[in-house]
């Protein structure tokens, strides 16, 4: 195992359940989110998934409905844990701090969902914990926010066509400015699964997929930030 960690935050059922889902940031979150797990898993990085939960909400994040599961076309392999959290943010009602420091892990790559809520609340807070953070931003996603103004009631529609909504790509962008340079280092999925270490060399994976190899300690060696081996 190495001293590094990727999290997984919230990609879950629920989320895809509310209308607002067709709106999302990032439509194709469930493959960017599985790059990135299958590069740490050949690292030899623990991979921790979270889930959110409301018990007793009777909404979407109650888990009584069914919806506090990972979307389709991602799941856990043997000694992953699955943490279900009640918090913003992934450490503070979870024992993920315990796992990490078990684990002897120093350097934490976030995505999921919400990229402004749940992954951006574990980036700050994990950076004040002492890791170093990687926020990988396209492999987050959020929707539209209403202005607070906006009646509670509001429709969808109605949020959509108000001026003062703030769009995804502006959520996105406030984002990586908050955090680059004081809480995490920000990064694609191209730079976090570029380079992969395999028995000894150095596997170089581009966003075609088609894989070459050079030695580990030739120039392309280099691991980025967050999931070093």
């Amino acid at each position: 195992m190495s001293s590094a960690a990727l999290v997984v935050i919230d990609v879950q059922e629920s989320f895809r359940q509310r209308p607002i889902w067709a709106y999302t940031s990032n439509p194709d979150l469930v493959g960017q989110v599985d790059r990135l797990v299958r590069a740490a898993r050949r690292r030899g990085d623990l991979v921790v998934w979270v889930l959110h939960a409301e018990p007793g909400s009777g909404g979407v994040f109650d888990p009584v409905h069914g919806h506090v599961r990972l979307l389709d076309g991602l799941a856990p392999v043997d000694g992953e844990p699955t943490l279900v959290k009640t918090s913003h943010n992934a450490f503070t009602t979870t024992n993920l701090q315990q796992r990490l420091t078990s684990a002897g892990v120093g350097d934490v790559t976030v995505c999921g969902i919400r990229t402004e809520q749940c992954v951006e609340t574990t980036a700050r807070l994990g950076s004040d914990l002492g890791y170093r953070m990687t926020f990988v931003t396209d492999a987050t996603a959020t929707f539209p926010i209403p202005h607070r103004d906006l009646p509670a009631d509001a429709t969808l529609a109605e949020v959509l066509a108000d001026p003062r909504t703030l769009s995804t790509d502006e959520i996105v962008a406030r984002t990586e400015y908050a955090l680059a340079g004081r809480f995490a280092t920000v990064r694609t999925v191209d730079e976090v699964t570029a380079v992969v270490p395999v028995d000894g060399v150095t596997a170089v994976v581009p966003a075609d997929g088609v894989t070459g190899t050079v030695p580990v300690d030739g120039a392309a060696g280099a691991v980025p930030v967050g999931l070093r081996g």
